[in-house]
Order: C-alpha cells, then structure tokens, then sequence
C-alpha cells in the first residue's frame, strides 16, 4: 500500500508482517490522528472479539482486505434537513346507531323469510413484514456469531428470494463517532455495502443487494455514517458457504 495511514486497520487487530509493522510504528509515533483510530479499533475489537464459529477460508480474507481502499474516506456529506410532513388527516368512522344496525341486520322477504346479513368486521389481518418473509422462507439458512460477553449476532439469507437479514442480540454501541456497516462480498465485486446498523442491542434489519449470489456477508466499524468501501477489517464474517468466482 503506497498509503501508510490505510495500515491503521490492519495494526489495530495485528494483521501486519513485521516489515509492515516496524513501519507503520515509525509513523505512529508522529501521527496523532492514527494514534487515535488505533485506539478506536481497539476498543471496537475489544467489544467484539473473535468469535467462535468455524474460521472462514483464508480466500474470504484475501477477498476482504483486497476491497479495503488505500485511500482513506472524506468524512460524509451532511444531508439538507427535510422539512418535517404535514400532519396526517385522522378520519374516525362513524359507529351507526343501534336502530339502524337493528334494522340491518334483519330483511323480512314475502313468506316470513328471514335473511340475516353478515356484520362487517373491523378487524385487519396485517400482511407479514419483508423480515418476517425472510426468516419464515422455506430455503431459510442462518449463520450466527457469538460475542464474549453475550452478545450475537445472525445472518438469515433466502437464495428464493434474494433477501437477507441480520439480527442481533446485546449488541454492544460502536465506539464514538463510529457505526457498524455490514457489507455483501459479491463475486467479481468485492465487498459491497448491505446497509449500516442502527444503534441498538437487539434489532433485525433487511440487508440490501442480492443475497442469493453473495458468497458472505462481514461487519466493519466505519466513521459515522458509513463508508463507500471497507476502511478496516471485519470484526465479523458470515460466511455462505459459496466458492469464489
């Protein structure tokens, strides 16, 4: 890498060769802003250290650290505030009287025939939600990581539907300023961003991009609202099972 401030991932969870290493410690010593991601890193990776599963294919890794840019990212754009809606209409439905839903609810035909109608029903049957579609989808597959501490977290994919979710458990906040981004690694691509994570210690979020060609999927920490590419290593990988392209 021509650019030895992209090394500070890669240091902070002892991933460099010794070359690498005495390097990049030469630079440290005169670089506050690295002294300080390293030790962000290090407590994101103290958080969430390596977890239990079975270690993916030393192919994954390569995958990985050949999609993490050697240019580090500008800090996002701030979006232009919206302006909030107008407030939404409430229609109450009016309940008819007793009489008439009396007089409804009976119809005298010729003969004493008696038709009763049918009392309409105020009850909604809620459809399932994309979530829910997912983790109930007969080709459902889950992958899931567990954290010292307590914390997990799970990857369910659906090839059928090309959809995936993450959910996690006890999970614990990022360091300041920082955010969990998950990313897709997509055959020919790369890593790819599936969405950054909400700040919160049990949640399920649909994962965006096409599950179904995706050979895993990995958690990074990334400056406040997201990176366009890797600027760490995973602090986790799910991996697929799929074999490179």
């Amino acid at each position: 890498m021509s650019d030895i401030h992209a090394l500070v991932g890669a240091y902070a969870v002892d991933a460099l060769d010794d070359l690498e290493r005495a390097a990049f410690e030469r630079h440290l010593a005169d670089c506050p802003d690295c002294r300080a991601e390293v030790a962000s890193l290090r407590e994101a990776a103290g958080l969430i250290a390596e977890t239990t599963a079975t270690e993916p294919p030393p192919a994954l890794r390569d995958r990985v650290l050949a999609g993490i840019s050697t240019v580090r990212p500008e800090p996002p754009a701030v979006p232009p505030a919206v302006p909030p809606a107008a407030p939404a209409r409430v229609v109450r439905r009016r309940r008819p009287s007793l009489l008439v839903a009396a007089a409804a609810a009976v119809v005298l035909l010729g003969a004493g025939t008696v038709i009763w109608q049918q009392p309409w029903a105020d009850e909604t049957v809620q459809a399932p939600t994309a979530v829910e579609e997912v983790l109930a989808a007969s080709d459902a597959r889950s992958t899931t990581l567990d954290f010292p501490g307590g914390a997990s977290a799970t990857v369910t994919r659906s090839d059928s539907l090309g959809r995936a979710v993450i959910e996690t458990h006890s999970m614990p906040a990022p360091p300041t300023g920082k955010v969990y981004q998950v990313w897709y690694d997509m055959p020919g691509e790369g890593m790819v961003s599936a969405g950054v994570m909400p700040v919160a210690e049990d949640q399920a979020m649909m994962l965006s991009g096409d599950a179904a060609v995706a050979l895993a999927a990995g958690i990074t920490v990334e400056p406040e609202g997201g990176s366009e590419e890797p600027t760490s290593e995973p602090i986790a990988l799910f991996d697929f099972g799929r074999a490179g392209a």
